[in-house]
């Protein structure tokens, strides 16, 4: 006589956090890891004039995660590399090139900057990360429509960690 057997079949559920959009400073976030929409890693970082993050990076532990993402040479429009989060309480901190060589944005640009540091954030296997609004700013596009490209993005990204996108405003301009 056969024994009959049962299984029992657990299935993973994906439980999917959604987006938050937040106002503030990408830096006081409570994420493992920022994101920092960098330039293309052409030109060298002390030539340069820090601009939104990287110019808050820079006042808050110096220069480490500069020399660490110039010694990983030129940045194809839209990859990100990891590197440290130097002084910061993060634990890494994900650099993306955001802007082209002529320092500007485009929908698609805006598009693959959000989903290369959340492929990365994935492989690592980070929990949260806070990432800026990608694109506004120097980059030529609204505050505005950055955002709602990058939750677009977001939502149809695999990444199962929590993500906010950070709208920046100084504590007087958020009050």
């Amino acid at each position: 006589m056969e024994q009959a057997t049962e299984r029992h079949f657990v299935r993973r559920q994906l439980i999917v956090i959604p987006p938050k959009v937040v106002d503030g400073e990408l830096l006081d976030q409570d994420v493992d890891v920022i994101a920092n929409a960098w330039n293309r890693n052409i030109i060298p970082w002390w030539l340069l004039i820090p601009q939104g993050v990287s110019c808050a990076i820079k006042r808050h532990c110096e220069t480490q995660p500069f020399r660490e993402i110039t010694k990983t040479g030129p940045l194809p429009l839209s990859e990100a590399r990891l590197t440290s989060a130097g002084r910061l309480p993060h634990k890494g901190i994900i650099n993306v090139a955001g802007i082209s060589m002529l320092w500007r944005a485009s929908e698609v640009s805006v598009q693959k900057s959000v989903r290369s540091p959340l492929e990365l954030a994935e492989q690592q296997a980070v929990r949260s990360i806070a990432i800026p609004t990608i694109g506004a700013g120097t980059g030529g596009l609204t505050e505005e429509r950055g955002v709602e490209i990058m939750l677009e993005k977001i939502d149809r990204s695999p990444y199962r960690g929590q993500v906010r996108v950070v709208r920046f405003r100084t504590l007087s301009a958020a009050e």
